[in-house]
């Protein structure tokens, strides 16, 4: 009978049919461990909460004892596993055990797929090398070591993360592996997407729950206009407007560069805006909501001052439709920032993307899909159990 349950022919269904289709367009073999990735990762909802720990605790000890290993040696990983594993074992609640069984076959299949993407495009990491024949082409091949298939390389790629912790070998920066490209990178593009993040949430809360208070009125109108200006902009209009205003004309802030805090000021708030915009209209129409809330006239009745109901009770539930937002909005900042690092100079992660994709530099692609993916995937954590600690009904289901 469980295999007539709906849900369950809606899966094979959609798998034989992703199979078909990945045989016609890469291979049978590739097909085949799409599949099996996307039912992993599809069993991990519908694994029942006694057996979630056992899930998370093995994907958990896998990640330790491999970066681990390469950091603090075979004995050192083992006991750091071990501990980690123990404490999540006894406090981290299911749904973060779920969350950890998600990302791990998540984040293999994401490089999977995205290494077929990248051997589907047109083009090639070799196509501008001054080579003789095919056989100095093959010893490029082989030095960067990017197969003629795209589960070849997936292969390479993946035992070279396990091995040494390495992402390999940039084909179009010559002598320097991802890995050096990479993370000096990343506190750069970290340092600019968490200001904006707080840039956003300031901004867009300020605006949002200003209006709610007083719907209808002047004030509600004036936040929700500079809302609608907010979204309608995009990133490198409102950056170009900043630039000319305050670098050029005023001269308050730097031009472009990094290395000051007033490097930071203008792409941060270039990031911000859009994401602003859009938790203002969300923070205005939950503030609205929960002040019209049973539990705010009660406050109000036992005398409690204007101020005190709205920062002791109506504020959690003013602000829980944009906690669900922080997850996509801090992606989206993360993931955006490589339009407003072009434009403002700053070397952060953007300038890999846009020039790994340029250049069919395989691996380096492929470094940046881990880190967002990772990124990502943190926030979206952090977001769950905020949401949790904002709402009871919530925390429970934990």
């Amino acid at each position: 009978m469980g295999l007539l349950n709906p849900r369950i022919l809606g899966l094979l269904v959609l798998a034989a049919v992703i199979f078909v289709a990945m045989t016609l367009w890469v291979g049978p073999l590739e097909g085949l461990v799409l599949v099996v990735g996307l039912v992993l990762i599809g069993a991990t909802a519908y694994i029942p909460n006694r057996w979630i720990r056992v899930a998370g605790c093995i994907y958990l000890t896998l990640v330790l004892l491999v970066l681990g290993r390469h950091t603090l040696g075979p004995a050192g990983a083992v006991i750091l596993t071990a501990a980690v594993v123990a404490l999540a074992w006894l406090f981290l609640p299911p749904r973060v055990h779920r969350r950890v069984a998600f990302m791990i076959p998540s984040l293999v299949l994401l490089i999977f797929f995205t290494t077929i993407l990248m051997y589907e495009a047109p083009g090639s990491p070799f196509a501008s090398e001054k080579v003789a024949d095919e056989e100095a082409i093959e010893q490029q091949m082989k030095k960067f070591r990017v197969a003629k298939t795209p589960l070849g390389f997936f292969g390479w790629f993946m035992q070279g993360i396990i091995e040494d912790g390495s992402m390999g070998l940039s084909v179009k920066v010559q002598g320097r592996t991802v890995n050096e490209l990479l993370l000096p990178a990343l506190p750069v593009s970290m340092s600019l997407g968490l200001l904006a993040l707080v840039f956003a949430v300031t901004i867009g809360l300020g605006l949002g729950i200003r209006a709610g208070l007083k719907p209808n009125s002047a004030a509600d109108y004036t936040s929700m206009g500079l809302a609608i200006v907010g979204i309608s902009l995009p990133n490198f209009v409102i950056g170009a407007g900043f630039l000319i205003l305050f670098a050029l004309n005023l001269g308050w802030l730097p031009v472009a560069g990094w290395g000051s805090y007033g490097n930071l000021i203008l792409p941060a708030l270039t990031l911000a805006l859009p994401y602003a915009a859009y938790i203002a209209r969300l923070a205005r129409t939950g503030t609205i909501e929960v002040m019209q809330q049973d539990f705010v006239r009660t406050a109000r009745a036992k005398g409690l001052s204007e101020r005190e109901v709205i920062l002791k009770h109506a504020l959690k539930g003013a602000i829980l439709p944009v906690v669900t937002f922080l997850g996509p909005a801090a992606a989206g900042i993360l993931t955006g920032s490589f339009v407003v690092e072009t434009l403002f100079g700053i070397p952060g992660m953007g300038q890999w993307v846009v020039n790994s994709a340029i250049n069919r530099d395989y691996s380096v692609v492929l470094g940046t899909a881990i880190i967002y993916f990772t990124i990502v995937t943190f926030f979206n954590l952090l977001v769950d159990l905020a949401y949790a600690w904002l709402d009871p009904r919530v925390r429970e289901d934990l």
